[in-house]
C-alpha cells in the first residue's frame, strides 16, 4: 500500500525543523500498511499535573495519521489534509515513552480514515485515535 521509498530514515529527515521534532515524535517503523512511532513523555509533553497531555497524544495520532495517508499517495497529483480528529484518553502516562501504530480503516479515492492506537512501554493502550483525511488533487 504504501510507496517502497519509504523508510524510516526518509520519513524522520522530513520531520526536521518541525513540531514532531521538538517534542521528539520519531518513526520506528514502517510496514505495507501501517506505520509505529514514538514519543517521549518528558517536560514537552506533559500537562501541569505531571501526567502525559492530551493534546500531545493527538499530535503524535495526527502526525502517523498524516504521514501514513501521504504514503498512499503520488506526491505529484495528490496530496492528504486532516479534515477531523478524535481522541480517547484511556490510560495517563507520567513518563517514559508512548507508542503509536496507524492501520487504515478506509483508503478511498478522496479520504483516508486511520485508527491510532497508542499504548505505554508495558504495552497498555493510553489513547485511541481516529483521523479522517481528505485527499486534495494539486492544481
Amino acid at each position: 500500500m504504501f510507496h517502497k521509498e519509504a523508510t524510516v530514515e526518509a520519513i524522520n529527515a522530513m520531520g526536521k525543523n518541525t513540531l514532531t521534532e521538538h517534542i521528539g515524535i520519531e518513526i520506528t517503523e514502517v510496514g505495507n500498511d501501517y506505520l509505529v512511532g514514538k514519543m517521549p513523555v518528558d517536560h514537552r509533553t506533559h500537562q501541569p499535573m505531571g501526567l502525559l497531555h492530551g493534546g500531545a497524544s493527538v499530535v503524535l495520532a495526527e502526525t502517523l495519521g498524516s504521514i501514513a495517508a501521504t504514503l498512499t499517495l503520488d506526491l505529484s497529483k495528490q496530496y492528504a489534509v486532516g479534515l477531523e480528529i478524535n481522541a480517547n484518553h484511556i490510560k495517563g502516562v507520567r513518563e517514559g515513552f508512548v507508542y503509536g501504530k496507524a492501520s487504515p480503516i478506509h483508503v478511498g479515492k478522496k479520504t483516508q480514515v486511520w485508527e491510532i492506537r497508542m499504548t505505554n512501554q508495558e504495552g497498555q493502550i493510553t489513547c485511541i485515535s481516529r483521523i479522517t483525511m481528505a485527499v486534495i488533487d494539486k492544481k
